[in-house]
Order: C-alpha cells, then structure tokens, then sequence
C-alpha cells in the first residue's frame, strides 16, 4: 500500500505515521513495538527503518516510555530546644592490635546537650547490638527522644533497629544516600576523638580501647567546654545545671565590671546558648 521507502512517503502520509506513532495508547512504546503490534492487526503502514526515520526526523526516537521522577532527598533538619528530643548515632572503626583487626564504637549524640548518653566498644558490628544499644541508652536516660537521626550504614537501617523505633513511637530521620554531611555531630565528636594527641595508632586489645573511649567520654560529657553550647559541659546543658552556672558567671563577670569598669567598653555578660 505505501512504498517502502520513507523518502517516498508523501508529506500526508509521513504525518499519519507521526499520528499513529502519538497515539495515547503508544505513547510508552517505541518504535519497534508500534511496528510489530500494527503489523500484528493486519496493518502495514511502512517499513521499520521508515518508521524510525520519520520518528527520529520528529525528534521521537529517544526514550518514549514516561519516567518515573524522584523528588530530591531533603537534607534532614534536626532541631531541639532542650535535651532528650533528638538523638544522632553512628558507629566508627578503632584500629585493633594486627592488620585487618577493628573494634567498632557505637556512639549516640545528644544534639541540644552535646552529651553521650551511651556509649559501646564491640568486635563487631550488628544489628541487633545496635538495637540492644539504643534501648538500653533509652532506659539508662530515662526520657524517650522524638527523634533518632543516622546516616544510612547497614546497622543503621535494619529491621531491628527500625522495628525498636517504631514500637517507641519515634521518628527515624536519615542521611541523603550518599551524603557525607548530612550527620555532623556524630561526625564531629569522631574527629575530636581520633585528634586528640593520645589518640592511639592501633588498640593494644578490646579492654584497652574500653578503657580509652571511657577517659575519653567522661572529659567529653563532664570536663570539657564546648563552644557550641555557650561554653558549658554537656552534662551541665543535658541535666539542667547551666542556668545556674550562666547565674554564677554573671557573678563574676559584674563583680570585675565594678571592680575596673574603665577596662569593659559596656557591661559583660556570659556567652548565651545559641538558637536550635
């Protein structure tokens, strides 16, 4: 009925095969499949290679299947206004005695206090351990967080671990897939861990990593000062005491106000907690 060739074709008859080809119940198939089912009805409009030079002539020769469209992960936004709302936790490597040997330390994060309410060191990593850890750290604090933040690490993402989250009643936020940022205070802490000068360069055993991260997290929750949360100690911050600290610093600081008030270029006060 119509030569075999798409040069041939007249101009009408190139637009009905563009008219077939649009069709709505084409429209997800290529040009082949068009062919062959057209051919299966009894119908021979043109060849296959015709078919596809006046498709792609149309600029229709791409994909013409619709696509299915993700939107684009929204970066978690982790906000508190007091301690025990939002928890992160992570797990890193610690270097054991020999080649290719790890511990693995399990650490949540507090994000409001900066305190760690838990804290293992394991030979392995797994899930169930993880879920063990966080309820355990749950019960040990008392207050159960609205939210528990994590990037996506196997543990992470387990069904023990999501299973215990759920029957808490709290919501499981995660990091964008292969976004390394998306969990900066667990991130944070590890770098403060693995740089302080002691650090060692390999873990003599289990016991001796133990006995490290446990020097480690009582200077972190209990010592050290911690720019983030106006100079307090996490503890201070998670357990209340930094309003009466803030009171007792505002002390001093006015007593040497009034004691050389020629040296202060207005009146002092303590660094204020920053907005979450």
């Amino acid at each position: 009925r119509v030569p075999d060739n798409g040069q041939a074709l007249t101009a009408q008859e190139r637009a009905a095969v563009l008219e077939l080809i649009n069709r709505e119940e084409y429209a997800d198939l290529s040009i082949g499949q068009i062919w062959a089912r057209e051919l299966d009805e009894g119908n021979y409009i043109c060849s296959l290679s015709s078919m596809y030079r006046i498709a792609r002539t149309a600029g229709q020769t791409r994909e013409r299947r619709r696509q299915a469209t993700h939107p684009p992960k929204v970066k978690p936004e982790l906000m508190a206004d007091g301690p025990s709302q939002v928890w992160t936790w992570d797990i890193t490597k610690l270097r054991g005695p020999a080649k290719a040997t790890w511990f693995h330390l399990y650490v949540i994060i507090d994000i409001f206090s900066r305190f760690n309410p838990s804290w293992i060191v394991s030979p392995v990593e797994d899930s169930q351990l993880a879920k063990d850890f966080i309820a355990e750290a749950i019960e040990r604090n008392g207050l159960v967080p609205h939210t528990v933040h994590a990037d996506r690490g196997t543990s992470m993402t387990s069904k023990p671990v999501s299973a215990l989250l759920t029957d808490l009643g709290i919501t499981r936020s995660h990091s964008r897939p292969k976004v390394s940022n998306d969990n900066p205070f667990s991130e944070s802490q590890f770098k403060t861990l693995k740089y302080i000068p002691n650090f060692p360069e390999r873990f003599e055993s289990i016991a001796h990593a133990r006995e490290f991260c446990a020097g480690f997290f009582y200077e972190y929750n209990y010592v050290h000062r911690h720019s983030g949360i106006a100079w307090h100690t996490p503890s201070s911050v998670h357990f209340g005491t930094a309003g009466a600290i803030d009171q007792a610093r505002q002390a001093t600081l006015a007593a040497a106000y009034h004691a050389h008030p020629e040296r202060f270029g207005r009146r002092p006060h303590p660094p204020a907690m920053p907005a979450q």
